[in-house]
């Protein structure tokens, strides 16, 4: 751990993130540019922020901080976890979260996070969508086997299906 670095390990989730500092100091912020600007007000050339991969909420104030020139770590979230359990902690609040990410910030070699281009940015969420459109077509041809498979499958049922299947069919 470097001491001149001042850690913040950040929860983070649809409505709010939640901030402590290696000081101690807690802070929560509206997840949005208002909230990401005050969070900015606290942060100087030997902030670091910590936060976890949550799937899609950490993705604009990672790319905010780093945008602004901030150091930005987005931490494995199972690589957290595990470090929260071997710490015993049995207190599970948002609060709690972000000063145990902190704590873990303190204690691990972390690795800058450096975003991705809008481009490949755009490219992945184009992936995810067609991962979620095969899934459904997938459904929906193994509902019109098992509508098939009773023997008289519902006219109406059909057509909704195989509408449904058309549709998907486009926007892939």
């Amino acid at each position: 751990m470097n001491k001149d670095i001042k850690y913040f390990g950040i929860d983070i989730s649809h409505l709010v993130f939640d901030v402590t500092d290696s000081e101690g100091n807690y802070y929560q912020f509206k997840n949005k540019l208002s909230g990401f600007k005050q969070f900015l007000k606290l942060l100087n050339c030997n902030s670091h922020c910590v936060m976890e991969a949550t799937g899609y909420y950490h993705y604009q104030l990672a790319y905010y901080l780093f945008e602004n020139g901030k150091k930005v770590s987005v931490e494995n979230p199972l690589s957290v976890k595990r470090f929260i359990q071997m710490r015993l902690s049995k207190i599970k609040t948002d609060k709690s979260d972000s000063k145990l990410i902190c704590a873990y910030a303190e204690q691990v070699e972390l690795k800058l996070w450096q975003g991705s281009s809008k481009e490949v940015q755009e490219c992945l969420q184009i992936t995810r969508v067609l991962s979620v459109y095969t899934k459904q077509s997938t459904m929906l041809k193994n509902k019109l086997h098992g509508e098939s498979v009773l023997g008289e499958p519902s006219k109406a049922v059909v057509r909704s299906l195989n509408r449904s299947l058309k549709q998907l069919d486009k926007e892939k």
